[in-house]
């Protein structure tokens, strides 16, 4: 397929079904059946690859399965997880089509990727709400602050921060656990920047997992756990775990929906990403297919998983900037730090 074809079938098909605009015209009837003949002119069986984030993982998931099961295009769509930093290793060499990303691209990524003549198009997706977390045993810790996670994960601390009560001394002389995201994963780069202060400064003695299944599984199981993870693991698992609330020196909040929306759960609150390679041949076509449908769906499936949908023109930012071709960044190659919804909104204005 020609790419004046390929963009002529996307163009209608966008025209006709995006942005929740309803037209039952005979007319555009018609188009939608022109462009579905063109795409299914090459109707081939598309092996798509998504690796990445863990904590962006069930949005992707749950999209490419409905997709599956609800598209007439073939595609053999492959979710995987080797957290958000292995996965723009994977990206930036081609290997996949699509990195899950809780953290924007960095420097040293973009570079790679510029080496390998690899392009990327950013799509915020949603907000999560990094969350820390404790065994439901847990009776005497109710809020944590930012110095405190501080001391707790700072390089300085290991073998040294050790027991709850060296925290604060108002909690018992017990075993400190820590559980957290390895070194592969975004939001290990996320929270020691916002927690420590610099990126990927971290203490070594904790468990360390990509996978937050893992982690909430083992939180579960520790009465002496402290961790941190995505919000819709929380969420998932909520009679697992306990939050803790954070406090950043203007009182304790708790990770929500609604401290999200309002601002209120800074520093932890941080966008999340797609990131999408638009090269592509003939056999590629259901990868655009894909992303339309990804586009579209995303709002729901946001509230099905639990984390913070966008604003509808977030969105609909992201259908202009996939159909006219905008690639690139936004943020220098830099961790987005309390950042709200709406700085987020006009970040994407000025793409």
């Amino acid at each position: 397929m020609n790419i004046k074809k390929l963009a002529f079938a996307l163009c209608v098909l966008f025209s006709a079904s995006s942005c929740g605009v309803k037209n039952n015209s005979s007319a555009q009837t018609q188009q939608l059946k022109q462009a579905a003949k063109v795409i299914n002119s090459e109707n081939k069986t598309t092996t798509i690859k998504i690796d990445g984030s863990s904590t962006a993982y069930p949005i992707t998931q749950l999209i490419a399965n409905k997709f599956q099961s609800s598209s007439a295009y073939p595609a053999q769509i492959q979710v995987k997880i080797s957290g958000t930093t292995a996965g723009f290793t994977k990206f930036c060499a081609g290997e996949t089509d699509i990195n899950n990303a809780s953290r924007p691209i960095l420097s040293l990524e973009m570079e790679a990727c510029k080496k390998n003549g690899i392009v990327y198009m950013e799509l915020p997706i949603a907000f999560d709400a990094l969350t820390i977390a404790v065994n439901p045993q847990n009776n005497w810790a109710k809020d944590i602050t930012v110095a405190e996670l501080k001391k707790i994960w700072e390089p300085s601390a290991q073998g040294k921060i050790t027991r709850w009560n060296q925290v604060r001394a108002s909690w018992p002389d017990r075993p400190l656990n820590l559980y957290g995201a390895d070194k592969k994963s975004g939001t290990f780069d996320y929270f020691t920047q916002v927690a420590v202060g610099k990126i990927r400064a971290s203490r070594s003695d904790y468990t360390a997992n990509e996978d937050d299944e893992v982690l909430v599984d083992s939180i579960s199981k520790d009465p002496n756990a402290l961790g941190y993870f995505g919000y819709a693991y929380y969420e998932k698992y909520i009679n697992k775990l306990k939050a803790l609330a954070v406090d950043r020196g203007q009182g304790a909040v708790f990770p929500s929906v609604q401290s999200v929306k309002q601002g209120e759960y800074q520093p932890f609150s941080r966008p999340l990403f797609i990131y999408i390679n638009p090269r592509f041949s003939g056999s590629k076509i259901v990868l655009y297919k894909f992303i339309d449908f990804y586009i579209a769906k995303v709002p729901e499936v946001i509230n099905t998983v639990k984390y913070i949908p966008l604003s509808e023109e977030c969105y609909h930012l992201n259908y202009i900037h996939f159909y006219t071709g905008k690639v690139g960044t936004v943020f220098q190659g830099q961790t987005a730090t309390n950042l709200t919804i709406p700085d987020l909104l006009k970040k994407e204005a000025r793409f």
